[in-house]
């Protein structure tokens, strides 16, 4: 069997991996053959029967696709987070084994109706501790620790209130920023944990890093620039900030981003209903994150530098895009097995027009998801994907064992492709259609890299402020 693909955190917890059941991918086809994608249903499980349930930013807080993570797996647990009716957050796992979750209330309720304010996890594997940062969006953040050893022995560790440490504002008295957004957790290949986050606001800030060694945070400083003039041929802008589709380690250690720009002055685009966001570009680092490079391999960016990524900087544009065509920031990414960086973005082609004049309905409408990916020559291939989202909200993406590439679109939605095919023979594999799924899904990353089994976290449809269930649901993939 091929080695798994490694997607963000899974990259680091490879070591930890536990087998699982996986599906009889026998067909009668040629066995020297790889297989074409597939999924097979495992199970369904259910967190809470009512999580808190609001729209916000045609999204709810407790399944957004950019969370980073939302639901992981280590060491033959599986772990999960969210809020529940009365606004307080929980933290749930189980055996891999199980279907049944126990859960944990922490002492912290959401603050606010807005569902940037996710919960994501991360874990060190220096002390195999767990570690939680939530409810922030442009403010200060609250960040909670468990007890070492955790996450290496969960079976020997009451799942209780007392495993986890005090709510915290700071990271162990490390003040980060007061404007704090879009926290994602990342193991270094080594077992250190880095937070990747947002310095600012939307249209006007930067994206940093600080890193946990077991013993210490400390910051690592902002590695994108708010700075210079960006014109279209509306206008000019002379601030931004940098989305990411994702910040991730490839199985050679290789820490990849793909993101987008969001200018802050609308007069970069035809129309004030649309989105200013503009091009995915694209950058990687080979030590750590503390430089960042074009895929050429010209170094365009210190962390905690002077220099850092800009929107001028050449080579960092993968697939130009004006800002007329709203353009979705922070959709998705994810390296195969060989390294190679794959994104998922998505727009209103031009084939339906020039100019989206309510980025709502036009995306809705006409929105489309699209493949991008650098070949083994080093060309930016890009093809469309021929399901319709049918949505304002992302999709995100996975590889198999054989490196058939897989998009959970929103509505729990899965479409996938054969590597044999160059990736461009996409199909519906699975339709959704009897979750009842609001939006977009959290998948669990980790699990898939551990055991090839695709999990995804979802919540069914309400209405106003009506708690609905949250739930798990599995399925295994060929390995």
């Amino acid at each position: 069997m091929r080695p798994l693909p490694i997607a963000i955190l899974a990259s680091a917890l490879l070591a930890a991996a536990t087998p699982g059941a996986n599906a009889d991918t026998s067909t009668g086809a040629d066995p020297t053959a790889a297989p074409g994608p597939a999924v097979h249903q495992l199970a369904d499980t259910q967190l809470d029967p009512k999580a808190l349930y609001f729209v916000s930013y045609d999204g709810l807080v407790n399944n957004n696709a950019f969370q980073k993570n939302g639901l992981l797996t280590y060491k033959g647990y599986q772990y999960a987070v969210w809020y529940t009716a009365d606004r307080s957050a929980v933290i749930g796992r189980r055996a891999l084994t199980q279907r049944s979750w126990q859960t944990v209330t922490l002492p912290h309720r959401l603050t606010a109706d807005d569902s940037h304010n996710v919960i994501s996890m991360g874990i060190s594997r220096t002390d195999g501790r767990l570690h939680l940062n939530m409810d922030s969006h442009s403010s200060g953040f609250f960040y909670v620790k468990s007890v070492a050893g955790l996450v290496d022995d969960p079976a020997g560790h009451p799942w209780t209130t007392g495993q986890f440490g005090a709510v915290q504002t700071t990271l162990d008295g490390l003040a980060l920023t007061s404007q704090f957004t879009y926290p994602q957790f990342i193991a270094t290949p080594e077992g250190r944990l880095q937070l990747s986050y947002r310095v600012g606001v939307s249209g006007n800030g930067r994206n940093a890093l600080a890193e946990y060694d077991g013993t210490t945070w400390r910051a690592l400083g902002e590695w994108s620039s708010a700075t210079g003039t960006y014109s279209s041929e509306h206008g000019s802008s002379t601030a931004r900030n940098m989305y990411l589709h994702g910040i991730d380690y490839g199985p050679d250690g290789r820490l990849h981003a793909f993101y987008t720009w969001r200018e802050q002055n609308n007069a970069v685009m035809c129309a004030s209903g649309g989105l200013t966001n503009h091009d995915t570009g694209y950058v990687y680092s080979s030590d750590r994150g503390r430089t960042w490079r074009t895929a050429a391999g010209t170094v365009v960016g210190t962390t905690g530098g002077s220099d850092t990524v800009a929107v001028g900087d050449a080579g960092t544009v993968v697939d130009p895009l004006n800002p007329d065509h709203s353009l979705m920031n922070q959709e998705s990414q994810a390296i195969d097995s060989a390294g190679a960086p794959h994104a998922l973005i998505s727009y209103v082609p031009g084939r339906f027009g020039q100019c989206t004049t309510d980025y709502v309905a036009d995306r809705t409408r006409y929105g489309r998801t699209f493949h991008v990916f650098k070949d083994s020559a080093g060309a930016w291939k890009k093809t469309e994907i021929p399901v319709a989202p049918g949505s304002t909200q992302r999709s995100h993406l996975v590889f198999d064992a054989y490196d058939n590439a897989y998009a959970v679109m929103p509505y729990g939605r899965i479409v996938a492709a054969s590597k044999s095919s160059g990736w461009t023979d996409w199909k519906t594999v699975y339709d959704g259609s009897g979750l009842n799924a609001f939006g977009e899904v959290v998948v669990d990353d980790t699990r898939l890299a551990q055991d090839g089994v695709l999990s995804y976290l979802y919540q069914r449809k309400s209405s106003g402020t009506t708690p609905s269930a949250l739930r798990v649901i599995d399925f295994t993939l060929p390995s």
